[in-house]
């Protein structure tokens, strides 16, 4: 995570445009088969500029803060492409975007768009969980010979998990916001309740095998 004012602010902006849900009474099924309840769809922040706007900026102060200006930004399919997009037009350089699958015909891209070996690239992501997919596409830019500086997305759950695969690729990665800075927003904002937290903190620390208290 970037900044608090940053990490606090994006949290609200999630959860008032219902990027971010909470239901601790009534949680939801990820594709995983995990017991949840919380959902985010970033996408949705595609559709108020406002909101749009200012993660592109964060996204283009840390870029040039921590890594400098890269040669190609990078996004992860499909929530990063768009994201991406806006942050390569922002900073004036090319995009390229890494596929979840090899494609099935034509050249079997995995690696989509322009781009040398060498090159300096940040990649963009909408939501890290697990990390799973987003280095899944840092190993296939490395493997194409792109230098990766780092990885950054717009929200983590923040499960030790994605933080031991992350160092174990060797990738650094910054989030604007978190679960952590999620839930003092949504408690200050009135989406949950006092009573909730037990069970958010609960599911934080052990999510494959949480259970919705009967």
């Amino acid at each position: 995570m970037y900044d608090k004012d940053s990490a606090l602010r994006i949290a609200g902006e999630l959860l008032k445009i219902k990027a971010v849900k909470l239901q601790p009474e009534n949680p939801f099924t990820w594709a995983s088969g995990w017991r949840s309840p919380i959902y985010c769809d970033n996408r949705k922040t595609l559709s108020f500029p406002m909101v749009r706007t200012f993660i592109r900026q964060k996204f283009t102060e840390i870029i040039e803060k921590e890594y400098g200006k890269p040669d190609v930004i990078a996004g992860i399919a499909t929530g990063g492409i768009p994201q991406g997009v806006l942050v390569a037009q922002e900073l004036g350089i090319p995009f390229i975007y890494v596929r979840s699958n090899v494609k099935d015909h034509g050249l079997g891209n995995l690696i989509e768009g322009s781009y040398e070996s060498g090159q300096k690239v940040v990649v963009i992501e909408d939501l890290i969980s697990t990390g799973g997919s987003s280095l899944l596409g840092v190993r296939a830019l490395k493997e194409a010979g792109m230098h990766v500086k780092g990885l950054l997305a717009i929200f983590s759950y923040g499960f030790d998990l994605a933080q031991e695969s992350f160092d174990k690729a060797s990738c650094p990665f910054i989030t604007l916001s978190d679960y952590e800075h999620l839930i003092e927003q949504a408690l200050a904002l009135d989406y949950i309740r006092t009573s909730d937290l037990a069970t958010l903190q609960k599911w934080r620390e052990l999510p494959a095998n949480w259970q919705p208290e009967v």
